[in-house]
C-alpha cells in the first residue's frame, strides 16, 4: 500500500499566515494530498472548509492548543468538525502540567474530557508528543502512561519519529507498539545531537528560532533519520496516513522548499 501525506501547515506557517490559500494551492502542486493545521488565521471555518475542498486537499487533522480545549472544548473543536478534521492533535502540553510535575495526573484527566468532546464531535483526539515525555515515571516512560491512562477511543497517537528518536527510543518499533492506535504518524528528519537548547527552534519560551549547534531540522530523507524503517513500521501498525512536519527551516531552503524536498523524497519510497 502507499500512504497518503499530509503537511503540518506550521512547517510554512509564514507563508500561511501571509496568503493560506496560496499555500494551500501551492501544496497541492507538490503532490500532498493532504493538511493538518496549526492555527485558522482568522478565517472562518466554513471558508476553510471550502477553500480545501476546491483545492483537492483533505483537511485531515489539526493541531491545537492544550489550553484553549480545557477552556472551551465543544467550541473549539466545533470549529474543526466544521472543516471537516478526522484528528486533532494536543500539540503539546504547557511546562506546568508536563510529566514530572504533581499536575500531571490532572492532565490526564483533562485529556479525558477533551477526548469525550471531540469524540462527540465525531473527532478523534491524538496526541503528537516531543522528547520529554520519555522521562520514566515508575519505570515506566511518561507517553506510556499517558496511554495506558487514558482509553484509547478517547486517544490515539500523533507520534512525531523525530523526536522519539531524540528521547532514546527506536522510532519504528515505537511506532509499531502502537498497533491500531497509531492513525497518523508525523515523519519528521534532523541532523546532529540533542543539546540544552534545542527548543529554541520550534519558539518555546518566547526566544527567537535559531539553530542550536549540532542540531537541525531537516526535510525527509536529508537527515538521521531511517524513513524506510518508519514507513513500513507505519503500515505495520495501521496507519492512515503520513504527516511531513519540519518545525524550521535548513539547509540554505526556504520553508516551502524544505516541505517540497520532503514530499519529493517519499515519493520515491511510498509504494
Amino acid at each position: 500500500m502507499s500512504f497518503p501525506i499530509a503537511v503540518q501547515i506550521y512547517s510554512v506557517r509564514e507563508n500561511a499566515k501571509a496568503d493560506l490559500e496560496g499555500t494551500l494551492k501551492a501544496i497541492k502542486a507538490m503532490g500532498y494530498d493532504g493538511v493538518e493545521f496549526a492555527g485558522l488565521y482568522d478565517i472562518p471555518a466554513e471558508n476553510i472548509r471550502d477553500m480545501c475542498k476546491d483545492i483537492g486537499l483533505v483537511p485531515i487533522s489539526a493541531h491545537v492548543p492544550f489550553m484553549d480545549m480545557i477552556k472551551n472544548p465543544h467550541g473549539v473543536l466545533s470549529q474543526y468538525a466544521t472543516i471537516g478534521c478526522k484528528y486533532v492533535a494536543i500539540p503539546s502540553l504547557p511546562g506546568e502540567l508536563r510529566p514530572g510535575t504533581p499536575n500531571y495526573e490532572y492532565t490526564l484527566d483533562y485529556i479525558k474530557v477533551i477526548g469525550k468532546a471531540a469524540k462527540a464531535l465525531g473527532i478523534q483526539l491524538c496526541y503528537h508528543n516531543h522528547d520529554f515525555e520519555f522521562m520514566k515515571i515508575g519505570g515506566k516512560y511518561a507517553l506510556d502512561v499517558m496511554y495506558e491512562t487514558v482509553p484509547a477511543d478517547l486517544l490515539a497517537t500523533e507520534l512525531d519519529t523525530c523526536w522519539v528518536n531524540v528521547g532514546g527510543v527506536n522510532p519504528a518499533d515505537y511506532v509499531r507498539k502502537y498497533t491500531g492506535r497509531a492513525p497518523v504518524v508525523h515523519v519528521k528528519d534532523f541532523f546532529g545531537e540533542k543539546t540544552e537548547n534545542m527548543y529554541e527552534l520550534i519558539g518555546e519560551e518566547n526566544k527567537a528560532p535559531k539553530r542550536p549547534e549540532g542540531f537541525e531540522f531537516r526535510p525527509v530523507g536529508a537527515g538521521l533519520q531511517n524513513i524506510p524503517s518508519i514507513v513500513e513500521a507505519s503500515k505495520d501498525a495501521g496507519a492512515e496516513w503520513l504527516i511531513v512536519e519540519q518545525d524550521s527551516p535548513s539547509m540554505g531552503l526556504t520553508p516551502m522548499e524544505c516541505i517540497e524536498k520532503s514530499i519529493e523524497y517519499l515519493k520515491t519510497i511510498n509504494n
